[in-house]
């Protein structure tokens, strides 16, 4: 069917804005003329043309009479640039596709109102759910002002993170890593441990020879342990570094921090402590909606048992390590397993000779709150 066809190419192009757009969702358009595409267009970047306004400037006058497909409902309140839903009656574009409704209440269903109420034949629902996947994060903060985390693990067959010591010092295959790269590429920030900082000495960098632009980076470091010769510290004058820290950690490792050029946060959590979601929370306000966390055990677990984790991406090597190499789930409480959270929309893959699973977590099925400050999740430009 035609329809799907083309609003499969504009879920194509909406793609290509990952990791560029937030606080905006990824959005692609395409316009068809007499059966021809004559417009393509997507959001490239924060701070440049929404997906609808690139389409309809290729097409130009033919526009007229089209028909768009959009994969989110056209904006219809004026943030930083005037409303999509403007730009298409300007236009003349006859007849509009959408994918799915914007979550952010601003604009949920009064695009599709308006433009109804111009005389525009509108549709909604085409592709629903790869739309909705492909704008996760955005809804995410929409609907509760968190992030979408993605919780990435390597590990043995054994649950094991780390080798025994004087081990292999990767896990997974090239291949896998490889991989893992592009899924940092397409999220607004990387989060570890200070563990993993200590351990390592990470970049923690899409270092993929297309990457065209690099996630923030934080580190959970409740002392301000981060050495000030780490590699993060020393590149923090080119990629986005922060370190979240806990009230009272010391004045002047903060000072020196910042001298270097990293950012520090001081987090209200107990007992000299993170409160991670209060971390998670200043990430979504600070503009960074898609986190990938890739610190060690200790983050993974506090991630689980919070209830803050969205997606999980673990590459499972077919190795054994033994119990001298490193659990990745020891911590969690024995409780955990009764309160935990089943899977869906369950992905195998192979990535050289390791097996990715990928998955979502499910969650209670109860009335989203609306967050404090909602009204920033509105798309902007």
């Amino acid at each position: 069917m035609d329809d799907a066809r083309h609003m499969r190419e504009a879920l194509r192009l909406a793609a290509q804005g990952r990791g560029c757009t937030s606080p905006n969702p990824a959005v692609g358009a395409v316009i068809v003329s007499d059966g021809e595409v004559v417009g393509r267009g997507y959001h490239e970047h924060y701070g440049g043309p929404h997906a609808e306004v690139n389409a309809i400037a290729e097409a130009g006058s033919r526009a007229r009479g089209a028909t768009i497909y959009v994969t989110l409902e056209p904006c219809c309140v004026w943030v930083n640039t005037p409303p999509c839903v403007d730009a298409i009656l300007r236009a003349g574009i006859g007849r509009v596709v959408a994918a799915t409704e914007d979550p952010n209440p601003r604009v949920s269903g009064r695009g599709i109102s308006e433009l109804r109420g111009a005389g525009v034949e509108t549709e909604v629902g085409l592709l629903r759910e790869e739309a909705d996947e492909l704008i996760a994060p955005y809804r995410r903060f929409c609907d509760t002002g968190l992030p979408e985390v993605l919780l990435k693990l390597a590990m043995s067959l054994d649950g094991r993170i780390a080798s025994p010591p004087g081990g292999a010092r990767w896990v997974s295959s090239e291949p896998s890593r490889e991989r893992a790269h592009a899924m940092r590429g397409s999220c607004d920030c990387v989060m570890v441990g200070i563990g993993t900082v200590l351990a390592d000495d990470p970049l923690l960098t899409d270092r993929r020879p297309e990457a065209v632009r690099q996630p923030a980076r934080l580190v959970l470091d409740s002392d301000l342990r981060t050495p000030l010769d780490s590699a993060l510290v020393r590149s923090a004058g080119e990629v986005d570094t922060v370190v979240a820290c806990a009230g009272d950690a010391p004045a002047d490792r903060q000072s020196a921090l910042e001298k270097r050029g990293v950012r520090v946060w001081r987090s209200a959590g107990a007992e000299g402590r993170l409160d991670l979601e209060e971390v998670l929370r200043h990430l979504a306000r600070d503009g960074k909606l898609d986190i990938i966390s890739e610190g060690g055990a200790d983050v993974a677990c506090s991630l689980l048992e919070s209830d803050l984790v969205d997606r999980i991406a673990f590459f499972v090597a077919p190795t054994v390590f033994g119990p001298g190499g490193l659990p990745a789930f020891e911590r969690l409480g024995p409780g955990w397993w009764e309160r935990s959270r089943r899977l869906r929309d369950v992905r195998w893959s192979e990535t050289g000779r390791d097996r990715l699973l990928e998955a979502r977590v499910c969650r209670p099925s109860t009335a989203p709150e609306s967050p404090e400050g909602s009204l920033t999740c509105s798309r902007a430009s």
